[in-house]
């Protein structure tokens, strides 16, 4: 797995008490202990799996610590703690290889997490096996994937700072994807059907580069992944896809770029909620949900959702656009009951 880059960071206050128990079985790894942890990450040498991760923040001097790991995830959002008090947050990780996006590079082994804020703090920090953890499995393209690679992020990179302990986000989205690839390349669809255990949730998002699918052809390939996903019990729900930033005169993004509509006429996000409806799957509606967004923001306030300013993209995200696409697709898992309230954060 990649070592994350560090930016110079605020000092942190790594306590005395640091200690982690091991993550998989005694004669599988030596013990990890304090040793294992630096002022800004950690490094635990698991197997691949889902782990729960039980950190306490906190230090002698006011506080506030984010926690991030594997391919640039955020795992915790940036939490305040008064000078001297203790506050004790909890997550589930993915652990797996590739560690990112399924066609990327293996990385090195073991579950890397980063240490960042305003005044990062830890105190102590406890890694177990979770036991009874339910997978989100992300299918989709690079609006989704997790990018490896400052300024690019996308919505499934952010969406696990918004769940606790208990849901982990298996993302297995890939860039340049689309339905056709991701049914025939068996590091995809191959990959993660044999993982997907009753009662997990499977997102599916693909849309961005069926650019020469034609309607009959990606009607059909949606369902296969529906079907394939309910063979082995899962729950699929399918998603469609976050808007492009492509205005009109009047402001409105009611355009084929805007919203997908590709070269053959093929509207992507009917098809979408046609095949939601006929199968009886949920649906995530975030084309219109970040159209509307995109609209009521402008032609100026919207670019910082995506990477105009960087890049002149009006596709891909910033990370805070795809913060704000996370949090839109926690709102809509939360609204239609597919994950408990409790098991996710606001913020």
């Amino acid at each position: 797995m990649r070592r994350p880059h560090l930016a110079v960071l605020a000092a942190v206050a790594l306590g005395t008490a640091l200690s982690a128990v091991p993550a998989q079985a005694a004669d599988r790894a030596p013990s990890l202990g304090p040793d294992h942890c630096t002022a800004t990450a950690c490094h635990f040498d698991v197997p691949p799996g889902t782990y729960d991760v039980k950190v306490l923040l906190g230090g002698d001097a006011a506080s506030s610590t984010a926690v991030g790991g594997e391919t640039r995830r955020a795992l915790l959002p940036e939490t305040a703690v008064p000078a001297g008090e203790r506050v004790a947050r909890s997550f589930t990780v993915d652990v797996r290889d590739p560690e990112g996006e399924p066609t990327g590079a293996a990385g090195t082994p073991g579950l890397d997490l980063t240490l960042h804020g305003t005044a990062p703090a830890l105190a102590d920090i406890r890694v177990t096996p979770a036991r009874h953890a339910r997978q989100i499995f992300l299918i989709g393209d690079s609006t989704v994937c997790d990018q490896d690679a400052a300024p690019y992020a996308g919505w499934g990179q952010q969406l696990p700072r918004y769940l606790r302990k208990g849901l982990s986000v298996a993302n297995h989205a890939d860039s340049g994807e689309s339905t056709v690839s991701y049914l025939r390349d068996p590091r995809l669809f191959g990959t993660v059907q044999p993982l997907i255990r009753p009662g997990d949730l499977v997102l599916i998002q693909l849309a961005h580069n069926d650019k020469t699918t034609d309607g009959p052809a990606y009607r059909a390939n949606l369902e296969t992944l529906v079907a394939g996903v309910r063979e082995k019990g899962g729950e699929p729900v399918l998603v469609t896809p976050v808007v492009r930033r492509w205005f009109n005169a009047d402001g409105t993004l009611n355009n084929g770029t805007a919203l997908l509509v590709n070269g053959l006429g093929v509207d992507h996000p009917a098809v979408v909620r046609e095949v939601a409806a006929a199968e009886g799957v949920p649906l995530i509606d975030l084309t219109a949900k970040t159209k509307a967004l995109v609209e009521s923001l402008g032609v100026e306030a919207s670019k910082a959702l995506y990477l105009y300013d960087e890049k002149r993209d009006n596709t891909h995200t910033s990370v805070h656009g795809a913060t704000v696409y996370a949090g839109l697709v926690r709102d809509e898992l939360v609204a239609q009951a597919l994950v408990p309230d409790g098991l996710t954060r606001e913020e």
